[in-house]
């Protein structure tokens, strides 16, 4: 056995324990991650259709509302 491994129930529950948190730490970062993603994409998003929007009114192309939503 490693000199690490857990070698009492104890030892096994808090090895567990903080196996557990590790993960839920690391989770916690990506889903962090994984929330502005989607914040700056959705305002991306936004300024693209504002754009698209500007561009129909220069072109001259009539119910721009309709076309962009």
């Amino acid at each position: 056995m490693a000199d690490n491994d857990p070698k009492t129930p104890q030892d096994l529950s808090d090895f567990a324990d903080n196996l557990l948190k590790k993960l839920q730490e690391k989770f916690q970062v990506l889903s962090d991650q994984l929330t502005q993603r989607m914040e700056e994409m959705g305002s991306n998003i936004d300024e693209l259709q504002k754009d698209v929007s500007d561009l129909m009114t220069q072109a001259g192309i009539e119910n721009t509302e309709d076309i962009v939503h």
